[in-house]
């Protein structure tokens, strides 16, 4: 509701009917106090975040502007906002009332205006209730003397900036009503103090009426589509933004930030595949991505395990001239290493140390893992020398990934040798992995005492002993023809409670065929679950051992439970039963 007063004119000229002047001490005008006895106060009433336009009240262009804090009750004076009392403003360093004072109007009878929800009869000027201000939904609008929009919108910057929401509310809604129009900082701002609020309904309504009026930017859909993700998620988010990608008018406006904020809301999402859509979508719009949109692209592409679209990025991003990050390029590193990409993880970690980076442990073993799985083994070593010499003290990663090289280069007996030299040195760090590595190597140099001497040394530091363990010597037994050794560390395995798999049955039967343990065979069939892969082993060793009947037996046992034999098996049957013939 609005009262107007009587004779002005709400034109927008200036007033129709000359006032009386007032005195010089002010004596003879009617000052128009608030309702609470003449001291400015704050209002705690709610207010409507979206514009607010009273309905019949026109704004009086000659009276000044007046806003009251929304928090401390004080005069914002840094902003240009005074009170309508005769007290002297504490910070704005004059008396604003001695220029511009309230001349006493002829009296008559207040207007009244009918509010949407209820009518309600509105007071005199004389009435304490302000005759310079109208309330509609919560809102109060202010008139304003000052007609600049440029000067306005700052004032609306400076206290969307400072989180006088309501206050900022206040004066957009005034100049609206006034026919001003804020500028497109301005709208950004109080879009802003919504979005840092929660206030989603609210910065919808100020993005829609920034859409109307042309003032979109670059920054308008950016906080938009934060607001969206936020509250909605991230596939409405997405939504909006390719609406806004159609429209030719507003798809000018876009620029690299707003691909950020869509790459972060679905990186978050873990969604990649909606990532790597967005980065596409970039390059196709002419746009060059910047450090922040290849921090986004390789972070979430390590988090989904999509190691070669990480170094896809790393590589654009190099073209494009930019300085990766130390970050990017750990991240480089350890995709580099699944990738097994062992050159270009040593080029990076070169980058890194001629930019002054200091390598961390994790770095180093990153490179020295992926230079042993390649079978780098001397450049694997070289990195061990300077990781040491950078004060640096290994780990069990380093002296694991230190073992892999040694033993993917074929040198066994140097892997069992630093073995050894660990478990001197450092047995703190021995663990399941590491014996692993040196079963492994007994295994291929079929030294099966040395074997079950570490198997022993695991029982006895007690380490959980795993089936692999036990397929490690158990295959040592083989590789030395030691049957009878690897059926008792097979019916160890058992005994301990440890589960045989495949590889197990396979290759204690394969031990006790080449050392004639036919009974154990029998037994260990018995035993296993039926296998197709078992019951083949078992009928190509006893075909190559010439044990004819007990395979036709096998063979026949095989095909009465269901299982297919492979072609070996067939060729191997048909060829003894033609020879029996």
């Amino acid at each position: 509701m609005a009262a107007v007063w009587s004779g002005c004119s709400t034109s927008r000229g200036s007033f129709s009917q000359e006032l009386p002047r007032r005195s010089a001490k002010g004596g003879q005008g009617t000052r128009v106090r608030p309702a609470t006895g003449g001291r400015s106060r704050g209002d705690a009433r709610p207010v409507s975040g979206g514009a607010v336009t009273a309905r019949g009240a026109r704004v009086c262009r000659a009276a000044p502007c007046v806003l009251e804090s929304d928090v401390t009750g004080k005069e914002e004076s840094d902003l240009g906002v005074r009170g309508v009392e005769d007290e002297r403003p504490g910070a704005a360093g004059f008396d604003y009332h001695q220029r511009h004072g309230l001349r006493r109007r002829p009296a008559r009878p207040a207007a009244v205006e009918k509010d949407p929800v209820g009518a309600r009869s509105v007071p005199s000027a004389s009435a304490s209730e302000p005759a310079d201000k109208f309330e509609r939904e919560g809102s109060r609008l202010h008139f304003l003397e000052e007609r600049d929009e440029e000067l306005l919108s700052r004032r609306l910057m400076k206290l969307s900036q400072f989180n006088k929401v309501r206050s900022a509310i206040e004066l957009f809604d005034s100049m609206l009503a006034s026919g001003l129009q804020p500028n497109s900082h301005a709208c950004n701002s109080l879009l802003a103090s919504f979005v840092r609020r929660g206030s989603s309904m609210d910065a919808m309504k100020m993005y829609e009426f920034m859409k109307g009026k042309g003032l979109a930017t670059g920054h308008t859909y950016t906080l938009i589509l934060k607001a969206v993700a936020r509250t909605e998620g991230y596939m409405s988010a997405l939504q909006m933004f390719s609406e806004i990608e159609e429209c030719a008018e507003s798809r000018e406006t876009l620029d690299v930030i707003v691909y950020n904020t869509m790459i972060s809301a679905c990186g978050r999402a873990k969604d990649w595949r909606q990532v790597e859509k967005l980065w596409g979508r970039l390059a196709e719009n002419s746009l060059s991505g910047t450090l922040m949109t290849y921090d986004l692209l390789v972070s979430t592409f390590v988090q989904c395990g999509q190691s070669e679209l990480v170094i896809a990025a790393y590589e654009e991003m190099l073209r494009d001239g930019l300085d990766p990050s130390e970050d990017i390029m750990k991240a480089i590193i350890a995709s580099c290493t699944k990738e097994g990409r062992w050159e270009f993880a040593l080029a990076t970690f070169r980058r890194m140390l001629s930019a002054g980076m200091k390598p961390n442990i994790i770095v180093f073993n990153s490179v020295i893992n992926s230079l042993g799985k390649a079978g780098e083994d001397e450049l694997a070593f070289r990195m061990y020398h300077l990781l040491t010499s950078s004060e640096l003290e290994p780990d069990q990663y380093t002296w694991s990934a230190l073992l892999s090289a040694l033993y993917r280069s074929g040198r066994c007996w140097d892997a069992l040798e630093l073995f050894q030299g660990i478990k001197s040195k450092h047995p703190s760090v021995l663990n399941s992995h590491l014996y692993n590595i040196a079963l492994m190597s007994c295994e291929r140099l079929g030294q099966w005492e040395h074997a079950l001497q570490l198997l022993w040394m695991m029982e006895k530091s007690g380490l959980q002993i795993s089936a692999v363990s036990y397929n490690h010597v158990i295959r040592a037994c083989e590789v030395a023809c030691e049957p009878k050794v690897a059926l008792k560390v097979y019916r160890r395995m058992t005994h301990e409670r440890c589960s045989p798999d495949t590889f197990t049955h396979l290759s204690v039967i394969r031990a006790c065929i080449w050392g004639s343990l036919w009974d154990e065979v029998e037994d260990i069939l018995e035993e296993v679950a039926p296998d197709s892969s078992i019951y083949n082993t078992v009928i190509h060793g006893l075909c190559l051992r010439d044990k004819i009947r007990l395979a036709r037996r096998v063979y026949t046992k095989m095909r009465s439970i269901g299982l297919t034999p492979d072609g070996k098996t067939r060729s191997f049957m048909l060829q003894h039963i033609t020879s029996a013939e």
